[in-house]
């Protein structure tokens, strides 16, 4: 099977390996996409990378978003300073897993470019709440993903809904996870050195409860 086709299938299968338990580690490195919405924490959008890259190498296991340095009422005026955000584990845990994408070793790097790109220390940490906050950050994540139909202008400032309308624009190139980040954080399967054989989807046992649309 060519391998554009074969990755659709791949991101399904890994889907359901996480959230039934068959699939003993991921292969390749995939990106799933976050979104956050309580109160002022930042970032509200950011994406995790996890997995082994097709050609072998250590474990990835990493996040990233973009936010303001200070969140002060210079926010509304224009630019300010930005930063690279790591999120920690309970922000995650807090958070919500929207969908994900297998990423061929090719793209990963490119994502590993856009984060420099991004990074106030060597790259343009510039951040504008209306043309370069977080959301921007993960739209052009998105893209190098090869995720189409990404331009929503009045979504701009609403994360979770503007992930939502990008994995309904993609339905053939995203696994939709639609989990609280707790509940899908330990679904994970462990991570391995080594890429690995991803087994058959095992029949459904079990119906997660979706998060509410918005």
């Amino acid at each position: 099977m060519h391998r554009s086709l074969l990755r659709p299938l791949l991101a399904t299968l890994l889907l359901f390996g996480t959230l039934f338990g068959s699939v003993p580690a991921w292969a390749a490195v995939t990106i799933t996409f976050w979104s956050h919405e309580l109160g002022n924490s930042f970032p509200h959008a950011f994406f995790t990378l996890r997995g082994v890259q097709d050609g072998g190498g250590p474990p990835v296991d990493v996040n990233y978003g973009f936010t303001a340095k200070s969140v002060s009422p210079a926010l509304l005026m224009g630019s300010v300073a930005g930063r690279l955000d790591i999120s920690r584990p309970f922000y995650i845990g807090t958070s919500d897993a929207q969908f994900a994408v297998v990423l061929t070793d090719a793209q990963y790097a490119q994502v590993l470019i856009l984060i420099a790109a991004w990074d106030d220390k060597i790259g343009d940490g510039r951040y504008n709440l209306n043309d370069r906050n977080c959301i921007h950050f993960v739209k052009e994540a998105a893209r190098i993903a090869g995720l189409t139909n990404l331009d929503y202008p009045k979504l701009m400032k609403k994360p979770r809904s503007y992930l939502q309308a990008v994995a309904a624009a993609n339905p053939d190139r995203v696994a939709v996870i639609h989990m609280h980040g707790k509940a899908y954080l330990a679904s994970l399967p462990p991570l391995t050195a080594a890429p690995v054989s991803v087994a058959a989807a095992p029949a459904p046992v079990a119906m997660i409860q979706p998060l509410p649309a918005h």
